[in-house]
């Protein structure tokens, strides 16, 4: 830490309760009140340092000669900073610390103690001390932190925004560089947990948690103790400075989590908590609404679960509807990056759902409506089960993922009794068909739904059904719903047609191999004995095929003629359950 000593003078004064004496041996002719402390001073020390005093003192004193009382109450710093002004005047030793300079400046403004009322005056030297602690992180910072004691008066002397611009061109600049020390705040988190090393965003953890800032994220944590209007302004000015955004947004998301929390009670067992103290209601909804103007607007920047969390905790306070409408807009801008557990956010409004489907609703809505504004609009198209699973990878586009889901989400809460049919259809309409390559996703939900509300019509019952294509249904799926006795008859019986139809188009694409194979005109078959046994393999399966071919439309006669229970059926074919069939996005689609 910078200090230095001013004076020479040995110590020539003493305090009993709130008065502050001289013990010089000369009566004191002048009082000085600042709040509810008084000092029993002489004039001539004081007029000789200060332009204020000095014509106070020529003000109130009187023609005989007896002592003046002044009042003191609005100087910066109050009585303690006096105290050290006093001594100043008198010559006793006192010490320039980065907690003390920016007070003992802006008093020695106040009280105008410049060179023209003696040489070296305070004014100076604060000036000069100033110009040290400038030049280094730590002092910068606990600098910074006192200028809220003396805002006004640190604002017109500009000695925030000399401090402000100090850190970010040091927080800019790579640490390695110079000898400044860093991390000289006290640490909000301790450790590290291996264990999701693999997962890290700049520090935090795929599932939130603070870790200790490392590398450029050093200043993170002494940041994390100044207030909230100067953290601001020091973000701004870092961001201003050409700073990454993803730093950007790191020191805010490692803010907020420090200054709200209310966050960290729904974090995981497994994840750090930083301790902090615990503000009122109030005051978190305040930080939480500047954080979120704090975010760096550009997409992507800011993980998205960080912003599902951001917004959980802003319903909860009850923020400003323009705050959560920005981080709704936010999110919905990159849905796709979304987990289906952080969809699941309670409801805190009036609706009688469990979650809050309306919340989701417009961020899918804005999704959509972001991606096609950005022209990334798939052709339609149906994709074969086969093509799905060996270029799964390559084939899910954003748009795909959200599908993907979307399609969980509403299976999680289609056991809601109290979740409307119309709402379940938006939220399944508002991804259009294209984002689908196969259908099996929107098909559990709808069954989920349908054994949850069975009082629900039958005319409902078809309508529901619309939502999903029977033709992009695999293989499972479509055996499914074949023996599912929820669904209506005209479904069942449109799953069955485009399974008969997808048979014969394979077996008329084996009898063409086949004849290929068996013709010895065939120029590519000059070997036609090496080729016989692919022939009759090939034969085989027609024969297989047509056989299925031939099932195929007995068990459709069999339905038309009398719908009965399936249950044994659909437990021999052990279709997926809930929890198999709605896998997150970061989980592959299972072959068939």
């Amino acid at each position: 830490m910078a200090f230095m000593r001013l004076g020479s003078k040995s110590e020539a004064f003493h305090r009993e309760g709130q008065t502050w004496l001289c013990t010089t041996g000369l009566v004191s002719d002048v009082t000085i009140e600042v709040g509810d402390m008084k000092f029993h001073l002489h004039k001539f020390p004081l007029l000789s340092r200060s332009g204020l005093l000095e014509r106070l003192i020529e003000e109130s004193s009187t023609d005989d000669g007896s002592g003046c009382v002044l009042s003191l109450d609005e100087i910066p710093g109050g009585g303690k900073t006096f105290e050290l002004v006093t001594k100043f005047c008198y010559g006793v030793k006192i010490e320039l610390t980065a907690f003390n300079v920016v007070s003992l400046r802006c008093a020695a403004e106040y009280l105008e103690m410049t060179d023209n009322y003696g040489e070296g005056n305070l004014v100076g030297m604060t000036e000069t001390f100033l110009s040290e602690v400038f030049g280094n992180w730590t002092d910068s910072i606990k600098a910074l932190q006192t200028c809220e004691e003396v805002t006004e008066y640190a604002e017109d002397l500009h000695i925030i925004s000399r401090c402000v611009d100090s850190l970010a061109v040091k927080a800019c600049a790579d640490p390695s560089l110079f000898n400044w020390p860093v991390g000289g705040g006290k640490s909000a988190t301790s450790g590290l947990n291996t264990e999701d090393e693999s997962h890290l965003w700049n520090g935090i953890s795929a599932s939130g948690k603070m870790l200790q800032p490392t590398g450029e994220d050093w200043w993170f944590d002494d940041a994390s103790f100044l207030s909230l209007p100067l953290f601001k302004r020091l973000i701004t000015a870092i961001e201003a400075r050409g700073m990454k955004l993803e730093n950007v947004a790191m020191a805010v998301m490692y803010y907020t989590r420090k200054h709200v929390p209310m966050m960290n009670r729904q974090v995981t067992m497994d994840e750090q908590v930083i301790e902090t103290q615990n503000p009122s209601e109030e005051d978190q909804k305040t930080c939480l609404e500047e954080m979120v103007g704090l975010l760096p607007s550009k997409k992507g920047v800011n993980p998205t679960k960080f912003l599902l969390r951001l917004l959980q905790t802003a319903m909860v306070l009850h923020a400003s509807q323009s705050s959560r409408e920005n981080l709704e807009r936010r999110i919905g801008n990159q849905l796709d990056q979304a987990a289906l557990v952080d969809l699941l956010i309670p409801n805190m409004g009036y609706s009688e759902t469990l979650y809050d489907v309306e919340c989701v609703l417009r961020m899918i809505e804005q999704f959509v409506s972001s991606t096609e504004q950005g022209g990334i609009v798939p052709s339609p198209c149906i994709i074969e089960e086969g093509q799905l699973v060996k270029d799964g990878a390559d084939l899910l586009s954003p748009t795909t993922l959200v599908a993907t889901l979307v399609d969980g989400y509403l299976a999680e809460v289609a056991p809601d009794v109290n979740l409307k049919l119309a709402k379940f259809e938006a939220i399944a309409a508002a991804i259009p068909d294209y984002a689908r390559p196969l259908d099996d996703g929107i098909y559990h939900a709808i069954d989920v739904y349908l054994k949850a509300h069975p009082w629900i019509t039958d005319s409902e019952r078809e309508h529901i059904c619309r939502l999903m294509n029977c033709q992009k249904l695999s293989l499972e799926a479509s055996t499914h719903a074949a023996q599912n006795e929820r669904l209506p008859l005209r479904v069942i019986v449109q799953v069955l047609f485009f399974e008969q139809l997808r048979l014969r188009t394979s077996v008329s694409g084996w009898f063409f191999v086949s004849e290929n194979l068996d013709n010895p005109e065939n120029p590519n078959g000059g070997n036609g004995g090496l080729l016989k046994p692919r022939g009759e393999s090939v034969r085989e399966r027609v024969s297989e095929l047509e056989k299925e071919c031939v099932n195929m439309k007995q068990e459709l006669h069999k339905l038309v003629r009398s719908k009965r229970s399936w249950k044994n059926f659909t437990r021999k074919l052990n279709f997926k359950k809930k929890s198999e069939c709605c896998k997150p996005k970061d989980q592959a689609t299972p072959a068939i």
